[in-house]
């Protein structure tokens, strides 16, 4: 009896332990960890390499369930011969749905909501204990590693896409903490958030097709230019076949040079991210830049006043 008992005790408290610990990987900030393995915390860097290699982190979480589960099943099964010897299978499974509830509460919801308030705190005190278990079940991690990439590759799974969304919502909730604090202002919590979420996009989405751009030729007057201007109400003029283009506002600072105040226009091809874009004209000083496909033809005209509005108009997905 008392073995039997103990050996329910172990199986819940590995069931607790694989449960929990599941729920603080993906609840533990990353930000965090990656500051404290900076200072040399060893068990960061060991919780760090886990979040960068999560494949070999789940496969030994999986096997240690199973095993928990393994564990208290057998305990019940010995419990209920040891109480009723000739009660047959239909006191084992009496048993087995009478203990359900205990093990429910405190092999996994317990442990779950507790490690989710803590993840920090917990995770770093199972580390030594989550080391041992995967030492342990590596050889079966393993394979359930190797099944797990062959499933990915079979389903054409972008699992880098899927990390990166993972962490932009990572990265979202440490704004929001941030914010709740006091540390960023609404204005500075949605630049941030905004910056994240369009920083990956490409320029294309940003652009304004050439063909429906409207553009003047390059010996039009300061006078005919002000007018296109003031008639479409844009504050750049581009001018044709990529040769540059006037702002409005240079002309109406120096109304009495003949000469037309032309700026070249900065180009970047039509795969370029929308951060990397934005980059280069600040850098260039440039508020035009001419948009080229692989043909080198320009295809469209991206402005810098339109990027930094998205920066804030930007949905954080």
């Amino acid at each position: 009896m008392t073995t039997a008992v103990l050996l329910f005790a172990v199986g819940l408290m590995l069931s607790a332990f694989f449960s929990g610990s599941e729920t603080g990987f993906y609840r533990v900030a990353r930000v965090r960890l990656l500051i404290e393995a900076m200072e040399g915390s060893w068990i960061s860097k060991m919780l760090l390499w886990a979040t960068n290699n999560p494949a070999a982190f789940v496969a030994t979480a999986l096997v240690g369930n199973n095993v928990a589960n393994y564990v208290v099943s057998c305990a019940t099964v010995l419990l209920a011969k040891l109480l009723l010897p000739d009660g047959g299978p239909a006191t084992e499974m009496a048993f087995t749905i009478a203990l359900t509830p205990v093990v429910f509460i405190y092999g996994e919801l317990l442990p779950k909501n507790l490690f989710f308030a803590a993840p920090n705190r917990l995770l770093r005190r199972c580390a030594p204990g989550l080391a041992v278990a995967g030492t342990l079940f590596s050889p079966v991690s393993a394979a359930l590693w190797v099944v797990g990439y062959v499933l990915q590759k079979v389903a054409r799974v972008p699992s880098q896409a899927l990390r990166m969304e993972l962490a932009r919502r990572e990265l979202a909730e440490v704004l929001d903490e941030g914010h709740a604090v006091g540390l960023l202002s609404p204005a500075q919590r949605r630049l941030a958030q905004g910056t994240f979420a369009a920083a990956g996009r490409s320029i294309r989405e940003f652009m304004i097709p050439a063909g429906r751009l409207a553009q003047v030729d390059l010996g039009v007057s300061r006078r005919e230019l002000l007018q296109f201007a003031r008639r479409r109400q844009q504050t750049f003029v581009i001018l044709r076949n990529g040769q540059g283009y006037v702002r409005v506002l240079d002309c109406l600072l120096d109304p009495d040079n003949p000469q037309l105040p032309i700026r070249d226009l900065l180009s970047t091809p039509i795969k370029r991210n929308f951060l990397t874009t934005l980059l280069n004209m600040q850098a260039a000083n440039r508020e035009v830049a001419a948009v080229k496909g692989e043909q080198g033809r320009i295809v469209g005209y991206v402005f810098a006043e339109h990027l930094k509005l998205a920066l804030v108009e930007s949905p954080v997905r």
